[in-house]
């Protein structure tokens, strides 16, 4: 959430939306930068007016659907893009941690929350 919220102060200081200013800013915050993510949102958000997604979803009540609306729609793709960056990082990560303790303790990931 911290990325998005990186991204709407440079929105709101009316600076360019990019990975070195979304960088800063994240660091700034104190925020261990994950750079997958940073290029995750600049990449869904190269298309999106930033303002009209933000009205659209000022207008959208609490809780209403508002997932059929431009904002709605916006936000979906920057949550699926930045959750496939996630799941490349994961891989990696699994990839690179071949000898990990937790290896074979059986009880990883969302299979195991449903049985």
């Amino acid at each position: 959430m911290e990325y998005v919220y990186a991204a709407l102060i440079l929105h709101e200081t009316d600076e360019e939306i990019n990975e070195d200013n979304l960088t800063d800013v994240l660091e700034a915050a104190g925020v261990d930068v994950e750079e997958s993510r940073v290029k995750a949102l600049v990449a869904a958000l190269e298309d999106v007016d930033v303002e009209e997604a933000i009205e659209t979803a000022a207008a959208v009540p609490a809780g209403g659907g508002g997932g059929g609306t431009a904002g709605g729609a916006a936000e979906a793709d920057a949550d699926a893009e930045t959750e496939e960056a996630d799941e490349e990082e994961a891989d990696e990560e699994e990839a690179d941690d071949g000898d990990d303790e937790d290896e074979g303790d059986g009880g990883e990931g969302l299979g195991e929350l449903f049985g």
